[in-house]
């Protein structure tokens, strides 16, 4: 770790450059478990239409963590609160988060290290970095993650938008806050399942992969021993969490609408008998709610 002060190496590089000076190839057990390092980036697909996304996987068993529309995933208050939401989820932070070079994730970085340093001061940022910045083409799991995510159901989101060419005005003020309240509502929700569903997957087997394959993301983490893994989930204060969430701005950095807003449209939908957002119906509710919504 002395030989890269800039702390750009990930543990794949390491790994490469042990073995290359010292002749020792280090197994698994030396570099991942679940929770040993969480892999996070954004996913700009979908920002054409307004609605970009953020997502952080485990490296070991492949698990989506997070995956979440966001109005900017450029702001770095934002990142940090999903960082932050992702560690009250998953009750604990990771030996090593790495994301890409972007200036969005420096406050990340920086949470990341005091974290580490309040609850388990036992491991050394020095030999161990509770963050690296790695650029995108070394960010593989993440970025694998994100071609799956796009070939299963982002290139078809776009579809349904342009599919309301004539029916939405982008210029209206009303169009733009209700089209943002259902657009985000009904991503997040298909988000929410793709997650599942991938976390679900089992993999095709691989005899010569290291890490778990031929079984879901799921499956792995819950019998991690069974696959030469252990939990590395460091333990941290979620009530400290909380705290941090809520001084750097709150829900509001990830709310496409107001509150009040959110709440009235969440009534005026409730009124319309319908049983779920789809994208089969997402651009007639879109007209059955716009006169409901500002009588």
């Amino acid at each position: 770790m002395s030989k890269d002060p800039a702390r750009c190496q990930g543990p794949d590089l390491i790994k490469e450059g042990i073995a290359f000076d010292c002749g020792i190839h280090l197994s698994r057990d030396f570099i991942t478990s679940p929770h040993h390092e969480w892999s996070r980036d954004g996913h700009d697909k979908l920002t054409n239409i307004g609605f970009p996304t953020w997502g952080v996987r485990d490296k070991w068993s492949g698990k989506w963590l997070g995956l979440s529309v966001v109005p900017n995933n450029r702001l770095k208050d934002a990142i940090a609160y999903f960082y932050l939401s992702t560690i009250e989820s998953v009750g604990g932070m990771p030996l090593q988060m790495t994301t890409d070079c972007g200036s969005e994730t420096t406050q990340v970085f920086g949470l990341a290290n005091a974290l580490r340093e309040e609850f388990t001061p036992q491991y050394s940022t020095e030999t161990l970095p509770p963050h690296c910045f790695l650029h995108s083409v070394k960010n593989i799991v993440i970025e694998r993650g994100w071609l799956r995510f796009h070939l299963q159901w982002g290139a078809n989101a776009k579809i349904w938008w342009e599919a309301g060419e004539g029916i939405y005005n982008s210029t209206d003020q009303k169009h733009y806050k209700l089209g943002q309240w259902l657009w985000s509502t009904f991503i997040q929700c298909k988000l929410n399942h793709l997650r599942e569903r991938l976390n679900n997957h089992p993999t095709r087997f691989d005899a010569a992969k290291k890490l778990p394959s031929g079984v879901s993301p799921n499956i792995a983490i819950a019998l991690a021993n069974e696959y030469g893994g252990k939990i590395c989930l460091l333990p941290v204060d979620l009530a400290v969490i909380c705290r941090l969430k809520e001084s750097i701005g709150g829900e509001d950095l990830i709310q496409f609408v107001s509150t009040e807003f959110a709440n009235h449209a969440e009534s005026v939908f409730g009124t319309l008998g319908i049983d779920k957002i789809t994208s089969d119906n997402i651009w007639h509710i879109f007209t059955k709610m716009l006169p409901l919504l500002y009588q």
